[in-house]
């Protein structure tokens, strides 16, 4: 997909860089007692609580002290943590080696919706492929915790294109969530949905 129809390329982090399964957590918090887990958080819809997570409102602690009365007494903040955690999985090396590519030809950065907690599982993560930090993969990193705005909204987009002086119409953007696609289209992103098995290695061929 080498194309020069497009200066830079803005990636999503989970289940584009690195591999995620969301079902692993939703079944982790089942097994502590929390038979509806997956009706208060799915990858396409969220309530509040972690919505105010990903955008940097509440902190760690205090999300891990709101998820508590939702599970049996009993089941420990570690516990909350590490079912959290589940769906982080891994970096394969050679997407991490096509960034590295794609460097030369392009600028490159990463936009995630993401919380403190799983930055934590993601770095770990990392560090089990490379002994590389995650920002030095990309020109700049955008986490929505960080800057307290998150996807789909069009105010995160345009904080990326402001900030780089990107033109929307020769960046492209990727991700895993058909919604954040619809977002970045409304400010003129050339919006990339990575569906089902698909991956960037296979994009960039």
């Amino acid at each position: 997909m080498e194309n020069n129809s497009f200066d830079a390329i803005i990636f999503d982090l989970g289940g584009v860089i690195i591999n995620l399964d969301y079902k692993l957590t939703i079944d982790a918090f089942k097994n502590l007692g929390l038979a509806n887990f997956d009706e208060m958080y799915t990858q396409a819809k969220q309530s509040n609580l972690f919505d105010d997570f990903e955008t940097g409102k509440i902190s760690s602690q205090h999300f891990i002290n709101s998820m508590l009365p939702y599970l049996p007494s009993g089941v420990s903040a570690n516990k909350v943590v590490h079912a959290w955690n589940a769906m982080i999985l891994d970096f394969p090396k050679e997407r991490l080696e096509l960034l590295d590519k794609l460097k030369s030809n392009y600028r490159i950065f990463l936009l995630s919706n993401t919380n403190d907690i799983h930055l934590q599982a993601v770095k770990r993560s990392l560090a089990n492929t490379t002994d590389r930090k995650l920002e030095s993969y990309f020109e700049k990193v955008y986490l929505s915790h960080e800057v307290k705005l998150r996807k789909p909204h069009k105010e995160i987009f345009e904080l990326v294109c402001k900030e780089q002086n990107l033109d929307p119409s020769r960046t492209l953007f990727i991700d895993d969530t058909i919604g954040h696609i619809e977002g970045s289209i409304k400010i003129g992103l050339k919006g990339l949905h990575l569906k089902g098995d698909n991956s960037i290695e296979k994009l960039f061929e």
